[in-house]
């Protein structure tokens, strides 16, 4: 074995700060909450000094946030979920906190049957998913995938929203209000988990952005009556991620691109879309289209000058671009460690530096950071 080459890929071609046009960027603070950094959470500036920290009790079950009184939202992998099936070590959370910047919690709500993402509302309350058993004769319906080992009852997703007490004021089953012939589960992913919804946001009009990964789609759910009201479907997007509600009523999202459609190569891409014709508006690929490809997890933000910031999430690599597609900012996760637990090292074995999503924030964000 090799003593003086670095054997992690990613580490060796560099990490930190790999670029930066102060003309172009827009500048701030990015908030990272490394998968595997043990729960870790780290404030980075524009030029990739850590000006901030936390330590949390338990390693991230996704992302965190910086909310808008500045205290630190934290999805954090709870260590007592049951192991509901073979992956779900590896993206389920279920332990929020709320900490002060010095990290005094002051909030905190457990569901160990939460998975994938969560948004902290304007008004306090929690929005998350979560997952129960789906009934044997409904399941039965849904079609395609493959079976796999331990995943003999299938789970479909319940997306709950609870105030700060903890009580929960809405919740909605997918078995309920999805047709399952409509959502088929794409050949390449298991039938464990139906459709596996793994980013949410809210619309100016109220509809819950419910992004379903293994059919492909994003779906907008109508609060009051449970009813989907917009559904842009496979023919569009590719496995996504991170549905984004934009201030101008278009959905941003990161289109993963697992099994693309009449491509042969595997490449991601940052899509906005106007809903209305869900008309693809505005597009990022790399030149190289497989130099940019994250096959699970992966965010995009839109910054206030008009640039996007982007989360590669596999890879830990974050960049902004402008609109014209021009790469402006680069910067590599340098922490890398392996997950601490078996189940969750046999998906993704080996040291990793990804991460679930991370934000950007400009410094009037951030009123308590010392200069």
């Amino acid at each position: 074995m090799s003593t003086t080459v670095d054997q992690i890929t990613q580490r060796r071609r560099g990490v930190g700060l790999i670029a930066h046009d102060p003309a172009l960027s827009a500048g701030g603070y990015t908030l990272i909450a490394p998968q595997t950094g043990g729960g870790h959470v780290y404030l980075v500036d524009i030029l990739g000094e850590v000006v901030h920290q936390w330590k949390m009790p338990v390693r991230p079950g996704r992302a965190a946030v910086i909310l808008p009184n500045g205290n630190l939202g934290y999805n954090g992998n709870h260590v007592f979920s049951p192991d509901i099936y073979p992956a779900w070590s590896l993206w389920h959370g279920g332990d929020f906190y709320e900490v002060t910047p010095e990290g005094k919690s002051v909030w905190r709500y457990e569901d160990p049957t939460h998975h994938h993402d969560a948004r902290w509302l304007p008004d306090g309350h929690l929005l998350y998913a979560g997952c129960a058993p789906i009934p044997a004769e409904f399941a039965a319906r849904v079609p395609g995938g493959t079976a796999h080992p331990g995943e003999e009852t299938m789970y479909g997703d319940v997306i709950r929203e609870v105030d700060r007490s903890g009580k929960i004021v809405w919740e909605w089953k997918v078995w309920e209000h999805l047709r399952p012939e409509d959502f088929p589960i794409n050949p390449g992913f298991g039938r464990g988990h139906w459709p596996l919804i793994n980013g949410l946001d809210v619309t100016a009009e109220g509809l819950v952005l419910m992004s379903l990964r293994t059919t492909s789609g994003i779906i907008g759910v109508e609060r009051a009556s449970g009813v989907v009201r917009l559904h842009i479907g496979p023919q569009i997007v590719s496995h996504q991620h991170a549905p984004v509600a934009l201030a101008n009523g278009n959905i941003l999202t990161f289109d993963n691109g697992n099994f693309r459609t009449g491509k042969h190569v595997a490449f991601s891409r940052v899509l906005e879309i106007d809903p209305r014709d869900q008309a693809v508006v505005w597009s990022y690929t790399d030149q190289q289209a497989n130099a940019f490809y994250s096959a699970y997890m992966g965010s995009a933000q839109r910054l206030p000058n008009g640039n996007t910031h982007v989360t590669e999430s596999a890879s830990g690599r974050l960049f902004e671009v402008t609109p014209a597609g021009e790469v402006v900012w680069e910067y590599i996760i340098p922490w890398f460690d392996e997950y601490p637990d078996e189940a969750a090292r046999r998906y993704v074995p080996g040291a990793q530096n990804s991460v679930f999503q991370t934000f950007r924030y400009s410094r009037e964000q951030l009123p308590w950071l010392q200069d």
